[in-house]
């Protein structure tokens, strides 16, 4: 048996359970059934239906706040010590369950095995790295004054929502969800319709583990209905939210009359700027990686090449040999480096693309057709002879497509760099250090690379400028956005008092 069969066999096993039951939400322990009905969840594979799976609305969103709020106080008032133990069993749980994750996530949404595998054990040292931090969580600083000793601390805010996407949904659902329930927040989980299986698993992985039942809840459904609903909910004091700029200017305009606290990690179009005097290798192998995997469905991909034009030509032949060479497949083939897209609709949002670019006049230098008469396949595309002006070069495609542009100076560069609407990473390839720290203190992202891809290290702060989000993720900023600060001002003596209303 291959290894492409093997993993399909177990994926069935896997699978099974979801096939005969669908998933239901989970509300303080308790399976529900959606009370909008039911939607099916569909494989970008071979376009099959997986299950059945609940169709949440404001009655499910109402009674999972509920359950949220019930469970907050005796979440927060138990020792950090306990919360941490919790943490790490849950960790445990995901590493036990790797295999199950990465495969049903690979079928979910398309992701090549390749990836996936390694996406669950994130989702473990996501909590493991939270769990680390729960008993410093609430540490505060001594602030001295003449006549006081003011100190702070802080505390939990309370109930808050989780609104994840469909690319990488259980890592980017654990890098939520974890830093909320180390902070002592209660959660209510909103999964992206188009990819609910693993929030399943990790909500069945944390009850198993000892989390408290209505700490972590979970309501599947659409975006207009249960996501509307978490936003604008009195009991939810935070939404935590990962997508496009679209939905994130929404969200802020549904919570407002509750004035909710939002964390947005919204889209990008992020550059990734090669110079004449860079590692030309390394700078290949970054570029294609940053853009290519994933399905170059992921917020942080190097979407567009700025090479100076003395290289250009080399460069461009070279990226156009590998390019073709990306091996498309079945995304549960290990040897698989580009599987399917999420969605019928959108494959047809990444395909129109192709138009665009010829309609623009630029070139499709490789890729820019579909493969295969089932699933959602596209060929790895580069479109070349580009300005920045085009729509393929200012619209967050979000697929497997590069657009390369030319440039000739680091002023120029710089200019190309910042014509964008977004703002959330750039990537600079250069061995002239004096150049690297020019540039990226001018480059308009909240995070910058230079001579590497995107390593992430969970204590760095996560997060764009511009229409690329609004807060940070990671380490101490996690804390700072699901905690609320508090000043304890204490008097050192009997320091003068202003009278009023006395006789002299």
């Amino acid at each position: 048996m291959s290894v492409l069969d093997d993993n399909i066999a177990k994926l069935n096993r896997y699978l099974a359970r979801y096939r005969e039951d669908g998933i239901p939400n989970r509300i303080a322990g308790q399976d529900v059934a959606g009370a909008g009905g039911t939607f099916q969840s569909i494989s970008p594979v071979d376009e099959s239906v997986i299950c059945d799976v609940a169709r949440g609305t404001a009655e499910d969103i109402d009674a999972a706040a509920n359950a949220a709020h019930d469970a907050f106080a005796p979440w927060r008032d138990m020792p950090a010590t306990e919360r941490r133990k919790i943490l790490i069993k849950i960790a445990e749980g995901i590493e036990a369950r790797a295999e199950e994750i990465a495969l049903c996530e690979c079928w979910d949404t398309g992701q090549a095995y390749k990836f996936m595998s390694k996406a669950a054990l994130r989702g473990a040292e996501n909590f493991r790295y939270f769990a680390e931090q729960v008993v410093q969580a609430r540490d505060g600083q001594h602030l001295k004054s003449p006549t006081l000793m003011n100190i702070t601390t802080r505390v939990p805010i309370g109930p808050v929502g989780v609104i994840t996407p469909w690319n990488t949904p259980f890592m980017l659902s654990t890098w939520k969800i974890a830093p909320a329930l180390a902070a002592g927040c209660t959660v209510v989980h909103k999964p992206a319709e188009a990819s609910p299986v693993t929030a399943r698993l990790l909500v069945e992985i944390a009850e198993a583990a000892g989390l408290p039942l209505g700490v972590l809840n979970t309501v599947n459904g659409f975006g207009e209905e249960a996501g509307r609903a978490l936003c604008e909910h009195p009991r939810i004091k935070a939404i935590a939210f990962v997508g496009e700029s679209r939905t994130g200017s929404l969200i802020t305009k549904q919570g407002a009359d509750t004035l909710k606290r939002n964390h947005l990690e919204l889209g990008g179009k992020n550059p990734v700027i090669v110079f004449d005097d860079a590692d030309l290798e390394r700078a290949l192998d970054a570029v294609i990686f940053m853009i290519y995997s994933i399905n170059g469905e992921r917020c942080t991909s190097s979407s567009r090449l700025l090479v100076q034009e003395t290289i250009r030509e080399e460069f461009e032949e070279r990226l156009i040999d590998r390019v073709n060479a990306i091996r498309v497949g079945h995304p549960l083939d290990p040897t698989t480096e580009v599987g399917p897209l999420i969605s019928e609709e959108h494959f047809a949002k990444v395909t129109g693309y192709f138009d665009v670019a010829k309609q623009d006049g630029a070139t499709i230098a490789a890729g820019g057709t579909t493969l295969g008469d089932a699933g959602y396949f596209v060929h790895p595309t580069l479109f070349t002879g580009a300005t920045n002006h085009m729509r393929i070069a200012q619209e967050e495609i979000f697929g497997p497509v590069l657009t390369s542009i030319p440039f000739q100076t680091e002023d120029e560069a710089l200019q190309i760099a910042n014509d964008i609407p977004y703002g959330l990473t750039g990537y600079v390839w250069t061995n002239d250090l004096t150049r690297a720290l020019r540039f990226t203190d001018k480059l308009e992202a909240g995070m910058i690379w230079v001579n590497s891809e995107n390593v992430r290290h969970l204590p760095t702060p996560f997060g764009g400028v511009k229409a690329s989000g609004i807060g940070r993720d990671g380490g101490d900023w996690s804390f700072e956005f699901y905690m609320e600060q508090k000043h304890i001002g204490f008097a050192t003596g009997q320091h003068k008092i202003t009278k009023l209303g006395a006789s002299a």
